[in-house]
C-alpha cells in the first residue's frame, strides 16, 4: 500500500536503539526507551503560506531526524510502526560525519 502524508506532515519509520550499553549491560525490552530518532520515509508537499504559496519542506526521504519523544501519531501499515508527525515536531536533521561515511 502506498500512503502519501498531507500538507506539512512527514512519516518516520523510528531507528532501534543497541541492546546494551557502551559496558556491556543487556537492556530488556521492557526497560528501553521509545527512540528519538527516525528515517524519514515519506513527506508531504509542504505548507501554504498567507499568501496561499506552497512553501516546500526542508526534510526529504531517507533523512534521519530527531523528534520529540511524545510527537506524532502511531500507525501500522503494510506491518510497519510507523509514525506521522508535522515538521513542527522534526527537532532536527543529522548529518553524517566524514568518519561516519568511511565506516558505513
Amino acid at each position: 500500500m502506498k500512503f502519501r502524508p498531507l500538507h506539512d506532515r512527514v512519516v518516520i519509520r523510528r531507528v532501534d536503539e543497541a541492546g546494551t550499553t557502551k559496558g556491556g549491560i543487556i537492556i530488556p525490552d521492557t526497560a528501553k526507551e521509545k527512540p528519538m530518532e527516525g528515517e524519514v520515509v515519506a513527506v508531504g508537499p509542504g505548507a501554504r503560506d498567507d499568501k496561499g504559496a506552497l512553501v516546500p519542506l526542508g526534510i526529504k526521504t531517507g533523512d534521519r531526524i530527531l523528534f520529540g519523544k511524545w510527537s506524532g501519531t502511531e500507525i501500522k501499515l503494510d506491518g510497519q510502526d510507523l509514525l506521522i508527525l508535522t515538521e513542527g515536531d522534526v527537532l532536527g536533521v543529522i548529518v553524517p560525519t566524514a568518519a561516519a561515511k568511511k565506516a558505513a
